[in-house]
């Protein structure tokens, strides 16, 4: 496990604050619990973090109100999407309560995901119902200009409820990206879970190539172990993210790694170090 007793980062200090700001940071709010938000939101101020995501939508007004902007907006969950038609009211409710609040609070894109596998169902079947779900909603979020991004999930770190997903149906991201180019939309992409591709898909960089007039949002964390992207995993960011920025992405890129380190806030500010590239 990564610890902060030792960096390894001469670069890094302390007293790090954004400066290149090429790549638009957000956090997201989940991997910092019990951290509370107004403590986090706060945090994210001072290092120079530009956005946030992941947490209750009742912060969402102190956090503008200190300067951050909402970088995405939630709506159902992972376990309870379109692939089961049984959960399309639900979705296409929550879909259409995020673009809302997203327009509220000038937030650019509303998360959504595939859901489980369904047993027994062929995944044509799948694929169907989660098209027909999503275009209930799409025609509103083109209205609103609010883009809908579909999040791959891996599903095989069985390991933490949050660091893989097993039975996950969206878990391959070249799949994902027929399903988004059928949707056919310009508010219908993808979110590059950069985390999940690894583990399911690797070759992160020729993808991020070949899909990124696709691609809507990005998350990032180390692996193994959906860390700090640090000397202690797998993943080379430096390279990866100066990609992103020479495709001409302009959205947002968001923190998504689970501390390891004793000190929280010091893990989120060497984060931020990490991915403000020159």
């Amino acid at each position: 496990m990564a610890t902060d007793s030792t960096d390894e980062h001469a670069a890094f200090s302390d007293s790090f604050r954004v400066t290149h700001r090429r790549i638009r940071q957000s956090v997201m709010g989940w991997c910092f619990k019990p951290m509370p938000e107004s403590k986090l939101i706060d945090h994210c101020v001072e290092i120079g973090i530009e956005g946030i995501e992941g947490i209750d939508a009742k912060f969402y007004p102190e956090a503008v109100q200190k300067g951050l902007k909402i970088a995405l907006v939630s709506s159902h969950g992972f376990g309870n999407g379109p692939t089961d038609r049984s959960n399309h009211a639900l979705c296409i409710e929550k879909l259409k309560t995020g673009i809302d609040t997203a327009v509220r609070f000038g937030a650019p894109s509303v998360i959504t995901f595939t859901g489980m596998r369904v047993p027994d169902m062929l995944d044509a079947t799948a694929d169907q119902n989660c098209l027909d779900c999503w275009k209930q909603v799409i025609e509103y979020a083109e209205e609103k200009k609010i883009t809908l991004v579909l999040e791959h999930l891996n599903s095989r770190d069985d390991s933490h409820p949050m660091k893989g997903h097993p039975g996950y149906y969206g878990d391959d991201v070249d799949h994902c990206i027929d399903l988004v180019k059928k949707m056919d939309s310009p508010r219908f992409k993808l979110l590059f879970d950069i985390y999940h591709v690894q583990i399911m898909n690797g070759d992160i960089i020729r993808r991020i190539r070949a899909y990124h007039p696709w691609i809507g949002h990005y998350h990032t964390a180390g692996n193994p172990g959906r860390c700090e992207m640090d000397e202690h995993q797998e993943i080379y960011y430096p390279p990866i993210l100066k990609e992103i920025l020479a495709t001409g992405y302009q959205g947002f890129v968001a923190q998504e790694f689970i501390p390891n380190w004793k000190d929280t806030v010091r893990s989120l500010r060497h984060g931020a170090w990490v991915m403000d590239v020159a």
